[in-house]
């Protein structure tokens, strides 16, 4: 009786095993008839399918490599400024990613984007170094961050960026007020960037 017993129980517990996985499955394969996934939640994402085309862009395009365009600015020398993300990271800053496209046809070495600092800009040549963050709403500046060698944290474009080519990049700020999450991107001679940023995972 008792071997009976145990068997029956464990039918039992294999069959609402097998149910419960059928019902998650069935669950799981549902829900998609809206139309909708987290895509469309996403900072840059925009119903209408993008920006009015101009040097501010973002209206939820995908680059080359399938993120998320966030911005996009061009300046002179056919250069192509690219944000794919900014996210807020634990420890109090933010990194912003994306990607340097030069459309132009001979190389391209970036000099002024290294910044006015001297010797920020004598250790960091060809990089970001001279990018900073405007929070129009606290009224600050963010500038970018460096290691105690004084190296930006941010991307060196060794060699500079043949015509035709493009690179990625990022860069890292002290975080702005949490609860302000718009910013301003500038570098250089390139029109400022408005992003938008989310949270680290």
């Amino acid at each position: 009786m008792t071997i009976r017993r145990t068997m029956k129980h464990r039918r039992g517990m294999t069959a609402v095993a097998i149910t419960t996985g059928l019902v998650l499955a069935v669950a799981g394969c549902g829900g998609g008839d809206d139309g909708k996934d987290e895509a469309d939640a996403s900072p840059g994402s925009s119903e209408n399918g993008g920006g009015d085309g101009g040097d501010k862009g973002g209206g939820g395009d995908a680059g080359s490599d399938g993120d998320e365009v966030l911005a996009e600015v061009k300046g002179s020398d056919d250069i192509t400024l690219t944000f794919n993300s900014a996210k807020r990271e634990e420890g109090g800053f933010v990194t912003i990613t994306g990607t340097v496209a030069n459309g132009g046809s001979g190389l391209w070495l970036s000099p002024s984007w290294s910044g006015d600092e001297e010797e920020l800009a004598a250790k960091n040549a060809s990089s970001m170094a001279g990018a900073k963050l405007v929070d129009k709403v606290g009224k600050k500046r963010y500038y970018i961050l460096r290691d105690t060698e004084g190296r930006c944290l941010c991307t060196v474009f060794q060699g500079g960026i043949k015509g035709g080519e493009s690179k990625t990049w990022y860069a890292q700020f002290p975080a702005p007020p949490e609860d302000n999450n718009k910013i301003d991107f500038q570098i250089a001679d390139m029109p400022p960037a408005t992003l938008q940023i989310s949270e680290g995972e």
